[in-house]
């Protein structure tokens, strides 16, 4: 039978492509009962011979998307990013299947569907889950990857923005626009990415000499994740912000205008990722744009190679972005 494919064998037998590959090749991590069976079964198909060394195929993998349930929406940043890892996923040869992760499943530690049922080769985590939870994952002898955060308590690979050059970037052409009282809007301990901008943002204050008041620094979002449309402002107000999301900077935004500030004449706001639909009168937002399907392809490649075998750790990978400057910012009026 031509055209046989690990994936067709695994099917038959309802395990992934990877355990295929590993137990023709002779390697550890199947059962010698699980090897004898898909040597059998291959050998019925004229796969190939198998007592041939294998490596796992690098086309028609498929590759399990883990995304938070908490970061995912139909108008999100998240799933847009999801159908540019679609997209490199299919461009590369490969199948891309998505689950929610809920806040239950991480707190119970329940496996997703998609490894209980050993439908998929390899997995890419879209979006900052629990360490323990990552840990969980990382325990299940397939590759995983981190897209757009990174965990230290996890040894795998991780591509990721480059949150604080962004966030400093930013930060400088605020100064550099006469703004002195600068504030940041972010949850700074929710996600690793959070964490960075806001360092980022710190480091072009700390070079400066300029110090950052700890009022002007407030969370935009429960602890849960769920974003804020208003917020709790300092009394005396800074004359701009850098917020960690685009989303979150609309938001604030139009919370300033709701209280009767301008922007960006009274205010100016930048936000990060270079996303966000246009809403109401607010007006479009200076950012330093995520090249995400940079982020994606990289994130692909990686799959591709840790399933061919080479399991060598990279560790961080930074995809680089750039400033984009609109109408949300502005030099430092003369009112203040």
């Amino acid at each position: 039978m031509s055209g046989i494919t690990m994936r067709d064998i695994g099917r038959q037998l309802g395990v992934s492509a990877v355990t295929v590959s590993k137990a023709l090749a002779g390697k550890s991590g199947v059962s010698e009962e699980m090897r004898q069976k898909i040597i059998r079964r291959a050998s019925e198909l004229g796969y190939v011979n198998p007592n041939a060394p294998q490596t796992t195929p690098t086309s028609g993998l498929d590759v399990g998307i883990l995304i938070p349930e908490n970061f995912f929406s139909v108008v999100s940043f998240y799933a847009t990013f999801y159908k540019q890892l679609v997209q490199a996923l299919t461009d590369a040869g490969h199948f891309g299947i998505m689950e929610l992760v809920t806040h239950d499943m991480q707190t119970a530690l329940t496996l997703p569907n998609l490894l209980r049922s050993r439908h998929v080769d390899a997995l890419i985590c879209l979006g900052q889950l629990t360490s323990p939870y990552m840990q969980l994952l990382t325990r299940q002898e397939m590759p995983v990857i981190c897209l757009d955060f990174h965990d230290p308590f996890v040894t795998t690979d991780a591509i990721v923005s480059d949150n604080a050059f962004g966030a400093a970037q930013l930060t400088y052409w605020l100064i550099e626009q006469g703004h002195r009282d600068i504030g940041f809007v972010g949850d700074i301990k929710a996600t690793s990415s959070i964490m960075e901008r806001y360092l980022g943002f710190l480091s072009a204050m700390l070079m400066k000499d300029l110090p950052v008041r700890p009022e002007c620094v407030f969370s935009d979002r429960d602890p849960e994740g769920s974003m804020f449309h208003t917020f709790q402002l300092p009394e005396k107000m800074p004359t701009a912000f850098v917020v960690n999301c685009d989303m979150s900077a609309q938001a604030l935004i139009t919370d300033l205008q709701s209280r009767g500030y301008r922007v960006p004449e009274d205010i100016s706001v930048v936000g990060f990722d270079d996303f966000c639909p246009t809403a109401g009168n607010t007006p479009p937002l200076t950012t330093f744009r995520v090249n995400c399907p940079a982020m994606c392809r990289m994130a692909v490649k990686l799959i591709g190679e840790r399933c061919a075998g080479d399991r060598k750790t990279v560790g961080r990978v930074v995809i680089g972005g750039e400033c984009v400057f609109r109408d949300s910012a502005a030099p430092v009026s003369v009112i203040h």
